[in-house]
């Protein structure tokens, strides 16, 4: 196999001028139509094979080797959030509203990257590489599950992802074997009561009043019925009712999310938060609706995958840059990959105190610091060269 760092160093400055252009022009989940175009007219002019609309928006790209060996396949992801850019920079987005707030540009940027400069040693490669560009993470169905059902991992061996990561450092590197990512589900509550004058609540059923009830009482399924050492969020993230301070709501609606790594745990909860919802509603007189929405499955990485991991991170970056990560309670449709085939998902550090680059994920001041990608492409080629040889 072929040496790869130094290429990579070559085109650092044009995987920046990549993720600065797509920064700049974001688009939303399963509408990333120019990105797939841009990502595929890169990947023609390197004469790697393309197949664009994979699953609906996803764009695959074949680099296949001289010699005989594995299949190997890399993932980025490729879809921004309807989050207004405040970052002052020259590289700020240029669409109103919309901004890649996840880093998903530097993710599809890495992995170009990575393509061209694999695409220049192909003489060398024993085996193929495969390079997935997954459209719509960020909603559910989300891209991962439809490209499979196309025929994305057709042929493939063995999968690797990583995702750039503000709150680690930039230089670190995490992962581990088994559960890393939690199953994300959503639900919404329609609570329907009946309105009336704020001066004359006896003769209403408060859905507001409802409403608040309910969200204490949905703490209580973490706090009272869950196992104390199983990971477990249940969050109310938004409430509306009311449209003036003198009427008493019909109506309120509470939307929220569940995380779990448990599958049994994921449908307890489920039925808890459903039994709680009409018991609360019934307690008062209100009617009720619950529309339940399961998200992807837990991130669930290959053992002997993730010892591959600690293995290259330590070569790559050393020892005391390579860490075992914690349980990461955000969800991702990696899981659809790694329930197919066996592989890895990674956190590559992109924070940078010193630089001010220390804003989560989703925020609307978001950024990166760029070296990451760096560091990322050298352990997604890394990873995926040890395993073909």
């Amino acid at each position: 196999m072929f040496e790869f760092k130094e290429d990579l160093q070559a085109i650092y400055e044009e995987m920046v001028t990549w993720r600065r252009y797509l920064h700049q022009n974001p688009e939303l989940s399963f509408h990333e139509y120019r990105t797939a175009e841009f990502i595929a007219n890169h990947l023609h002019s390197w004469d790697i094979e393309v197949r664009q609309g994979v699953g609906g928006g996803g764009v695959v790209g074949l680099l296949r080797g001289s010699g005989e060996g594995p299949t190997v396949a890399l993932r980025a992801d490729m879809d921004a959030l309807p989050i207004q850019d405040e970052k002052n920079c020259a590289y700020a987005s240029l669409t109103s509203g919309v901004m890649h707030a996840c880093g998903h540009d530097a993710h599809t940027s890495t992995l170009l990257g990575i393509a061209k400069v694999a695409s220049q040693h192909r003489a060398e490669l024993k085996g193929n590489l495969v390079f997935l560009f997954q459209h719509a993470e960020e909603i559910t169905p989300g891209g991962a599950d439809s490209m499979i059902q196309d025929g994305a991992l057709d042929g493939v061996d063995a999968v690797f992802g990583v995702h750039l990561w503000t709150p680690f450092p930039v230089g670190h590197v995490y992962s581990k074997a088994g559960p890393l990512m939690a199953a994300p589900d959503e639900f919404t509550i329609q609570i329907q009561g009946k309105g009336g004058h704020g001066g004359l609540p006896h003769q209403t059923i408060d859905s507001i009043y409802v409403a608040s009830q309910l969200v204490v009482n949905l703490q209580s399924i973490v706090s009272r019925q869950v196992d104390p050492i199983e990971p477990c969020v249940v969050s109310v993230g938004s409430f509306h009712g009311g449209t003036s301070f003198n009427v008493i709501a019909e109506t309120s609606v509470l939307n929220g999310t569940v995380r779990t790594f448990n599958a049994e745990l994921r449908q307890e909860v489920k039925q808890r938060i459903e039994r709680m919802v009409q018991s609360t509603c019934e307690m008062f007189g209100a009617a009720c609706e619950i529309e339940y929405k399961m998200g992807y499955p837990t991130v669930v990485n290959d053992v002997n995958e993730a010892q591959r991991f600690f293995k290259i991170g330590a070569a790559l970056f050393g020892a005391e840059a390579t860490h075992e990560s914690p349980l990461i309670m955000a969800g991702e449709d990696f899981s659809y990959y790694l329930h197919h085939r066996p592989g890895c998902y990674m956190f590559v550090g992109a924070g940078n105190v010193e630089a001010g680059i220390i804003h989560p994920h989703h925020h609307p001041k978001f950024d990166i610091d760029e070296k990451s990608m760096l560091n990322a492409a050298n352990l997604l080629l890394g990873m995926a060269l040890d395993y073909m040889a």
